[in-house]
């Protein structure tokens, strides 16, 4: 079985996976990284949203081989120690999460949004595809806009 050695949020690792095998799974169980979710597997509900190279990407319809030599951060890379990402403390200072699973992803569009545009419009807060059974896009789109302010 082929090996592919990637960064995963600052850390070197190697796995042994088929080729084709979907980040995803090699994320969730190879390397126990349990915060993208499996929402759907086509790439549609955004639940599995991590970052390829500080691009936003969907591991579950990103092949492990695509990540060789690349950089992969997912939602447990992103505070510094204790110190949560501004995204993150934003998150927690609205109240955004209701059954939370989607948040991870969430928290990793918005990341990748702030990214591109530090200061977004409604407009572009909206173009976030994410999906949340819960509703809680008020609370997402307040997050967003805290976190631009503070950042």
């Amino acid at each position: 079985m082929p090996s592919y050695s990637f960064v995963l949020n600052g850390k070197p690792v190697t796995v042994e996976a088929p080729a084709d095998m979907p980040l995803l799974w090699v994320l969730r169980d190879l390397l126990n990284v349990t915060g993208p979710k499996y929402g759907c597997g086509v790439g549609v509900c955004r639940a599995c949203t991590s970052h390829l190279d500080g691009g936003e990407i969907q591991p579950c319809v990103v092949p492990v081989a695509d990540c060789a030599g690349r950089r992969v951060t997912t939602i447990e890379g992103l505070a510094d120690g204790d110190t949560l990402h501004p995204v993150q403390q934003a998150w927690l200072d609205c109240d955004v999460a209701q059954c939370g699973f989607c948040q991870p992803g969430q928290i990793m569009a918005a990341v990748a949004l702030l990214k591109k545009t530090p200061r977004p419009t409604d407009a572009a807060i909206d173009r976030i595809e994410n999906v949340c059974r819960c509703g809680t896009y008020s609370r997402i789109r307040e997050a967003i806009k805290k976190a631009s302010a503070d950042g």
